[in-house]
């Protein structure tokens, strides 16, 4: 997977690069990754890449010119990679998107700046707009990290251990349980015994009944659409009855059920 990424500020980039778990992967070779700076293409003395917006408002545009030349300069040198340009107008960036991604021969990942960008650049020269959320940042540059980070650690090797990346939080539509380590007493509170009996089996019952139960109390919207088993299901009618228990031998009155019936004439 090749990773270029189009920007006004690429010293910002190098020592993301080099950290971590995507710097053990650029170094293996199993990614690839640079910045190219959008103001090399730019026009002038001053090398100008913004403007006035036509109509009058605050802020500056983004130039067409300097930034479609990066992208066809982008294009040119990596013909199979995908144009995505990181903006808050664009889909939501998730877990399904990255996997989707990852499947990419390579990503040309462009960082917005100023109001924004040219709209005849985004019409003829980039493939999907990416927000990673309901908020503005003051460029590009962060989310186009966030974005290489959940797609690269998707590619096959680039993770050091097989299924690390698909028993995570949103990989099976349910948030990820909880973990623990040594030492078993930390302050008073002990580990849960279950994860010291051996009993593999049950581990993993436990592990999934805690992902259930964390996304009901956390995200129950994911619940919705989860692809959940019999197990699952039973654990969950578990629940049900027992909260019907507690709610009974407390004698709580439970609020009446919504009425669907409209006003009579």
């Amino acid at each position: 997977m090749r990773f270029t990424i189009l920007t006004l500020f690429p010293e910002m980039f190098p020592a993301f690069f080099a950290a971590s778990v995507l710097g053990k992967a650029i170094a293996k070779g199993i990614l690839a990754a640079r910045a190219l700076d959008i103001r090399a293409h730019a026009l002038g003395p001053h090398r100008t890449v913004d403007d006035r917006p036509f109509g009058g408002g605050c802020g500056m545009v983004m130039k067409p010119e300097p930034l479609a030349a990066s992208i066809r300069q982008a294009r040119e040198e990596e013909p199979g990679s995908l144009v995505a340009l990181l903006s808050p107008q664009g889909l939501t960036f998730n877990q399904k998107a990255a996997r989707e991604l990852a499947r990419e021969e390579g990503l040309i990942l462009v960082c917005g700046r100023y109001e924004g960008v040219d709209e005849r650049v985004i019409e003829t020269c980039v493939d999907l707009e990416l927000s990673v959320g309901d908020f503005v940042l003051t460029g590009g540059e962060p989310a186009a990290m966030v974005v290489m980070d959940a797609v690269a650690r998707l590619v096959p090797g680039v993770l050091g251990k097989g299924g690390s990346a698909e028993d995570e939080s949103f990989e099976d539509g349910l948030l990820e349980h909880a973990h623990y380590t040594r030492p078993r007493d930390f302050e008073g509170m002990e580990a849960p015994d279950v994860l010291w009996d051996g009993n593999h089996a049950l581990i993993a019952r436990w592990r999934r009944e805690a992902k259930l139960a964390r996304t009901f109390l956390r995200r129950p919207d994911l619940l919705l659409d989860a692809p959940l088993d019999k197990a699952d299901a039973r654990a969950l009618v578990r629940w049900r009855d027992t909260l019907g228990e507690i709610l009974e031998s407390q004698a709580v009155p439970l609020p009446a059920a919504p009425s669907c019936k409209g006003p009579r004439g």
